[in-house]
């Protein structure tokens, strides 16, 4: 079949399910856009929502599920989605004759990276975590090159190690942007502004930490405090009330689209330890206390956020373990001393890669360039 002008140029992105696949999937679409490159995200119907604005061609959405429970029905209906999704995806690839197929890890990106392996072409795991995700491991020893966010990355040991390229966690050019604010820790008694937030899944359990913490302290640091908070919008009310009472000022919202500028205008933040939050904070070089997730699949966001406070970047704290007087305690230790805060900035922007995008990008450019394999 005689290749197009535009097919030869076509690089098919597969990423879907949560905003840590998709963010780093966006970012690389942006830099092959600019290198001239035609790019096609495959996603789930998860990923839907995310469509708009993406600097896609176009969106394709495939058949997928992930493996919940381990009983032989749930089993079954996850290997039939799973099949359906590898067969649209081979008939789409067939159609589009992409020059590189890249995953970008979770359920969704398996129909693709699968179907791309069996017709040839090449093939690029992007792994955001410091443990390599489930999908992933199922795919590694059919891939092409594993690009990794971490130095170190749990279960890449052996016969795979070998395809392993070290890029990071590429972070969408609003990122880059927000970058550019140097860090500067407040004097005694001026406003010291904080952001919380904690993902789709974590925000409730800061609305029920976070307020009481805060209310806990001396008056003269809640009149410096300026809390800018995600929750979720059944708890607004009573949070922005806590808020109240405890005469903090403070602006909670379910969403804020704007939050690369906002970790930047930080003086601190509390969060998660998802591989986005963990490369947003240390790119734009922000300190902060982080609390992972504790029912994270394979605990990824311990070793993420091991990670950077290894490096002097955060203060991590597992979440049973923790209180108001220990979260508190932790607050006080970095509010009442600007020289660790800007300690811990410098450490956190030293474990930043701004260019991963760029190294990924290069990547996905030196297999695409090879022979077509179709």
């Amino acid at each position: 079949m005689e290749t197009s002008e535009s097919s030869a140029k076509c690089i098919v992105l597969a990423a879907g399910g949560t905003g840590g696949h998709l963010f780093p999937a966006y970012a690389l679409a942006e830099v092959l856009g600019r290198r001239g490159y035609v790019v096609d995200l495959a996603t789930d119907m998860r990923g839907d929502r995310y469509e708009m604005g993406f600097p896609a061609r176009a969106v394709h959405q495939l058949a997928s599920a992930t493996v919940a429970g381990a009983s032989p029905v749930a089993f079954a209906k996850t290997a039939w989605a799973l099949s359906r999704g590898i067969r649209q995806a081979y008939a789409l690839l067939g159609k589009l004759e992409p020059r590189a197929v890249v995953g970008f890890g979770g359920y969704p990106s398996f129909p693709p990276v699968v179907a791309a392996t069996l017709r040839g072409i090449p093939t690029v795991l992007h792994e955001q975590n410091a443990v390599l995700g489930r999908a992933n491991r199922m795919l590694s020893s059919r891939v092409t090159a594993i690009a990794t966010s971490f130095e170190q990355v749990k279960h890449l040991e052996g016969a795979i190690a070998s395809k392993v390229r070290l890029t990071g966690n590429p972070v969408r050019s609003v990122v880059a942007e927000a970058a550019k604010t140097p860090y500067q820790a407040p004097w005694a008694a001026a406003p010291f502004h904080l952001l919380v937030f904690g993902g789709s899944q974590g925000a409730r359990f800061f609305s029920d930490m976070v307020p009481p913490t805060l209310a806990g302290m001396d008056a003269d640091v809640r009149s410096r405090l300026r809390v800018i908070q995600q929750c979720r919008s059944e708890d607004l009310d009573r949070v922005r009330a806590a808020y109240a009472e405890a005469g903090i000022a403070a602006v909670c919202e379910p969403f804020f689209p704007d939050l690369p500028k906002l970790i930047a205008d930080s003086h601190l933040v509390i969060g998660r330890g998802g591989a986005s939050t963990i490369a947003e904070l240390a790119v734009i070089g922000r300190p902060s206390v982080l609390v992972p997730l504790p029912h994270a699949l394979d605990n990824d966001q311990f070793y993420n956020a091991t990670s950077l406070a290894d490096a002097g970047g955060a203060i991590c704290i597992a979440q049973d373990k923790l209180d108001p007087e220990t979260l508190r305690s932790g607050l006080m230790s970095l509010i009442s001393d600007p020289d660790q805060l800007v300690t811990a900035a410098t450490a956190a922007r030293s474990q930043g890669r701004p260019d991963a995008v760029e190294r990924l990008a290069d990547l996905v450019e030196e297999l695409a360039a090879g022979p077509a394999q179709h």
